[in-house]
């Protein structure tokens, strides 16, 4: 399965990523930037690079390996990957921070790189991608217009807030450890495997059947 850690620069990402590698059996660790990030990268190259990996994930699901992605890419950007319906299950976490501390590791990271309409720019995404994860109708207009033509987003679009199968994990890592939101990273794993394996998991193979979920239809 693919589970994808996802969020705004500077939530800590990478770091819990790398922190539970080495916890769990069969897991494979790997940041959406690795592949390299072409001067003016915009969301056609980074759709385009979801589903990349999305077929990496795929090679490694017929290895029996699960694949723990970070990256900057949302649910609504992975559904709509093409070849995201032949996994066996997607699962995705927003690893979100305070705007203050986001500030504060960007400049502490990138001293100078940054001007303000630039910090401004990813604190604004962030507040994106909390919305997104809340409803999938929230501005729509941030992935689909000018995106890769391939993308199917009509996997998604018609979807509500109370759709079971739109549902991104918070965690927010503001006041807290690394040890302590690494903890928290392996938990969820633990439970998207189980709900996978229970045939619980909403985004299971064959979510993309249905134009809206039972759920969604009773409300």
């Amino acid at each position: 399965m693919l589970l994808k850690l996802t969020g705004s620069s500077c939530s800590g990402k990478t770091t819990l990523a790398l922190s539970v590698g080495d916890r769990l059996g069969r897991l494979a660790v790997h940041d959406f930037d690795e592949a390299g990030v072409p001067e003016g990268a915009d969301r056609q190259w980074r759709q385009r690079t979801t589903e990349m990996w999305v077929c990496r994930a795929l090679e490694y699901q017929d290895r029996g390996v699960d694949l723990l992605l970070t990256g900057q890419s949302p649910l609504g950007e992975v559904l709509a990957a093409p070849s995201a319906p032949l996994l066996d299950g997607i699962a995705v976490c927003l690893v979100d921070v305070s705007d203050e501390v986001r500030r504060s590791r960007l400049t502490a990271r990138d001293a100078g790189r940054w001007d303000a309409p630039a910090v401004d720019a990813f604190l604004g995404w962030a507040a994106w991608h909390r919305e997104h994860a809340r409803d999938p109708r929230h501005l729509p207009g941030a992935l689909v217009p000018g995106g890769w033509p391939d993308m199917v987003w009509h996997r998604w679009t018609g979807w509500t807030a109370g759709d079971q199968r739109w549902r991104t994990h918070l965690l927010d890592t503001t006041d807290r450890a690394v040890p302590e939101s690494a903890d928290q990273v392996e938990h969820w794993v633990v439970q998207q495997r189980d709900a996978l394996r229970s045939g619980r998991l909403p985004l299971s193979r064959g979510w993309a059947d249905h134009a809206t979920s039972p759920s969604a239809r009773r409300t």
